[in-house]
């Protein structure tokens, strides 16, 4: 289950990001905060056991943990990240995800003006 469309209702307000949304069994789930051209905040939820498989974007981006333990890969190395703590993904380079315990994260995504 995702949410496509950004929330609009939650700027200019404290948040706690890890209450917005919940681990769905068997399932990864989204929710954008924030969608521009110049790029985007999404926060995921990942049950245990749950991917994303490799892949490429052609945009620097960050995950940032809120909850939880996962693996990312980047140009096939692996890196555990646990809560409170993030990787940056560098443009154009092969990463996956995959949850090791029930995660959440959030995904800044940075476009450059010319992407």
């Amino acid at each position: 289950m995702s949410n496509p469309e950004p929330a609009q209702n939650l700027f200019a307000r404290p948040l706690e990001l890890p209450q917005l949304l919940s681990v769905q069994s068997q399932a990864i789930v989204s929710r954008i905060l924030v969608k521009h051209p110049s790029g985007s905040i999404t926060l995921f939820a990942f049950d245990e056991g749950q991917s994303v498989e490799e892949h490429t974007a052609p945009f620097d981006a960050m995950i940032h943990v809120l909850e939880g333990e996962a693996e990312v890969s980047i140009a096939g190395e692996w890196h555990l990240v646990r809560a409170g703590q993030a990787i940056l993904l560098p443009a154009n380079v092969p990463h996956a995800i995959r949850a090791l315990k029930a995660f959440k994260m959030v995904l800044v995504m940075l476009r450059r003006p010319s992407q």
